[in-house]
């Protein structure tokens, strides 16, 4: 990996040289304090930039610009179509600098370049895409009253106000056009914080924001670390709403800091997602399939499958298969060709995940593929497929977010009792269901207690459909219309005639 360098764009290479600053009511500022942070390549562990380490005083003017521009400035003027236009042309924007975007959040996050670009660039514009079209859309309905008599009432759906918006670094552009276009199109202004490890691609699309003509105020972005510039959005006081993507542990504190001023809350949490794989299923379908669910971005994603439930009668058969394919994952630097297996985020997550590996061997487990480390640069570790696991052990019952996948069997196909093995856990984030009987399919997915549900495939996802999760995976839902009821309020209006 020692030519990383020549692998980086021009375009690429000019911005990552920049001095990188907040983006705080359309100006580029430092933090307050002068504090910077260091983002690194998790492929070979060098820096690639540092950001401003904003805190609670650069949220704070953050905020302020976003309630003014909310109150007073231009943006609550525009029309309907005109935000949509507005949204749209950011969407354009996106799709003529896809190259770039997904360079930089491969480089940054340590993805695939392939994946970046064809898969988060295109549903990142499309997100946006769809969710312009709401923003003329966003009505309230006459309303009938029981009592009758001479009235007029009726409701109006109104934006919620200032809407803070917290991301993790798996998926940085994706996750945030889940926040960002229902926010946009409902008529909020925002705080938008990148995560620490990740903030690069967020910098960068606040340079197109600006550019594309958003007023000053509307789009805000503060770099900085969770426990000081991620709080002060969750406690400020004129902060009307925040969503939040990331684990149940730090979801929780957000929930309780939130509690201040009653903020709205949208929280998409951790996952420990069940693979279900019944006698029956496609296994020329199946295996790849769950391969790619345990195993995409280096398991680092909220609904990767994390655990099988197959029916004894094709465990092995199963597990060899997907331990066949997980060996043609070629790991390597993500920027070069033919990468299908990227780092870890960092070193602290590549030690916690192989701290759980080995606790899965001492009580018990076997290795069936991987578990051990890939050369001495970076943060890889192999796909690891881990047989004769049980819900007694750490690995089966904790959010890993690594590649790091359990296998256990069943020999009774009574659903509910798979269900209950399924449910067995305080995650329900998502779930899938491999089977050619679609009877068996549909009853199953009624008995899994999780947001998001697959049948003969995994982690498949559309702007126009809710994601979100049950349990301890989180509260409300992005995407789709729900998206937009998460940004706004509605008003009741009863006039006497």
């Amino acid at each position: 990996m020692s030519n990383v360098a020549a692998l980086i764009s021009p375009s690429v290479s000019r911005f990552l040289a920049q001095k990188h600053k907040l983006y705080i009511g359309g100006e580029w500022v430092d933090a307050q304090s002068g504090a910077t942070l260091a983002v690194e390549d998790p492929a070979t562990g060098q820096q690639l930039a540092t950001v401003p380490a904003g805190d609670k005083a650069d949220v704070d003017k953050a905020v302020a610009a976003a309630r003014k521009a909310f109150e007073s400035g231009p943006w609550p003027k525009i029309s309907p179509i005109e935000r949509g236009k507005l949204i749209t042309k950011l969407a354009m924007r996106i799709e003529e600098l896809a190259d770039e975007l997904a360079e930089i959040e491969a480089i940054d996050g340590g993805k695939p370049l392939a994946f970046a670009r064809h898969s988060d660039m295109v549903q990142t514009s499309v997100t946006y895409h769809y969710m312009a079209g709401w923003a003329s859309k966003l009505n309230g309905e006459q309303i009938q009253l029981t009592g009758g008599g001479d009235f007029h009432a009726y409701t109006l759906r109104q934006p919620v106000g200032v809407a803070g918006l917290i991301l993790p670094w798996n998926f940085p552009q994706i996750l945030l056009s889940y926040k960002l276009a229902p926010a946009l199109a409902a008529g909020c202004t925002v705080v938008i914080k990148p995560a620490e490890q990740a903030p690069l691609s967020t910098l960068r699309l606040a340079q197109i924001i600006e550019e594309v003509g958003f007023p000053p105020g509307v789009v805000n972005v503060v770099t900085g670390f969770g426990e000081t510039a991620g709080a002060a959005i969750a406690e400020h006081p004129d902060v009307d709403k925040v969503a939040f993507t990331g684990s149940t542990e730090v979801g929780k504190i957000v929930a309780r800091a939130a509690l201040g001023n009653m903020k709205r809350l949208t929280l998409e949490l951790g996952g420990k997602s069940p693979m279900i794989v019944f006698p029956d299923a496609d296994l020329e379908r199946t295996i790849p399939g769950i391969t790619g669910a345990g195993f995409y971005h280096q398991g680092q994603v909220c609904t990767s499958g994390t655990r099988i439930y197959a029916h004894k009668s094709i465990h092995d058969k199963l597990l060899d298969g997907i331990a066949e394919q997980a060996s043609k994952m070629a790991p390597g630097h993500p920027l070069q060709p033919g990468t299908h297996f990227g780092p870890l985020i960092s070193d602290e997550q590549f030690q916690r995940v192989l701290g759980y590996v080995e606790k899965g061997r001492h009580a018990g487990a076997k290795v069936w593929t991987g578990g051990r480390r890939i050369g001495n640069a970076g943060y890889f570790l192999e796909p690891t497929l881990l047989a004769n696991t049980d819900h007694s052990m750490d690995v089966v019952r904790e959010e890993i977010f690594g590649p790091v996948v359990c296998a256990m069997s069943f020999d009774d196909e009574d659903l509910d009792d798979i269900a209950k093995a399924a449910n067995d856990t305080p995650y329900g984030l998502a779930a899938s269901i491999w089977t050619t009987n679609l009877g068996v399919a549909h009853k199953m997915a009624s008995r899994v207690k999780a947001g998001n549900v697959w049948i003969n495939t995994h982690s498949a996802f559309d702007s126009a459909l809710p994601f979100g999760g049950a349990k301890q995976s989180g509260w409300g839902r992005e995407c789709g219309f729900e998206a937009i009821r998460a940004y706004t309020e509605i008003k009741s209006v009863c006039a006497a005639l």
